[in-house]
């Protein structure tokens, strides 16, 4: 009886990693429309200061939050040997650790033209964490699972808490983009405006999406 409760939890997990990746698709879209409708596209040099400013989300959130995510079912649905889902996993960390830094950059850019201060709200406290335990992360986890010479007891001993750690991360980092959207939206006064929805609905694909991921890790086994 358990046997047949796992593999309808196996299987009925198709539709979630498929919806995930489909929300994926879906928030690059809308990120782009923010971004190039309604916000006039990006520049890391301009007299427009908010083209610089735009690089931020558009990187945050493609290249890091979703990549992130990626990478994180990507060890799990992969349809390929372990070692190879592991390098999967870790080169979509490192494109997220790699473009999760250019966005912080830009945005230290951003308020450095236009002389705004820094780490002052919320959403920069979650953000900065976010970004510095993630590095952690990424360095712990490619000296102990990608070093050859690693050994393999504190692989075993380390393996848990690198899931547990790599989740709680993953959600920090929707957390940081939702308030980061929820302080642009107060900031631009939005309102009921077309912008403000696709801000609004940025938003909740985000934890639609974190959910999905959660699910997938819960109940897939390729």
């Amino acid at each position: 009886m358990a046997g047949k409760v796992r593999a309808e939890v196996q299987v009925s997990a198709g539709p979630v990693i498929m919806f995930a990746h489909l929300l994926a698709i879906v928030l690059t879209i809308l990120v782009f429309v923010w971004v190039f409708h309604f916000r006039e596209g990006l520049a890391f040099r301009s007299k427009n200061k908010f083209k610089i400013f735009n690089i931020h989300p558009l990187l945050m959130v493609v290249g890091f939050v979703l990549m992130v995510g990626e990478a994180l079912m990507a060890y799990k649905t992969v349809p390929a040997v372990k070692q190879r889902q592991k390098f999967v996993h870790m080169l979509l960390n490192l494109i997220a650790l790699i473009t999760g830094i250019l966005g912080i950059y830009a945005v230290f850019k951003y308020h450095i033209e236009a002389d705004i201060p820094d780490l002052y709200s919320l959403h920069s406290w979650i953000g900065i964490s976010t970004i510095c335990l993630f590095v952690i992360q990424w360095l712990l986890a490619f000296f102990t699972f990608m070093y050859p010479k690693a050994e393999h007891s504190k692989r075993a001993r380390f393996a848990p808490w690198h899931v547990l750690f790599g989740i709680l991360i993953f959600f920090m980092a929707i957390i940081s983009a939702i308030t980061g959207l929820v302080e642009k939206f107060i900031f631009l006064n939005l309102g009921r405006s077309q912008e403000g929805l696709v801000v609004n609905f940025t938003g909740l694909l985000l934890l639609l999406f974190g959910v999905s991921v959660l699910l997938t890790l819960l109940f897939h086994k390729y």
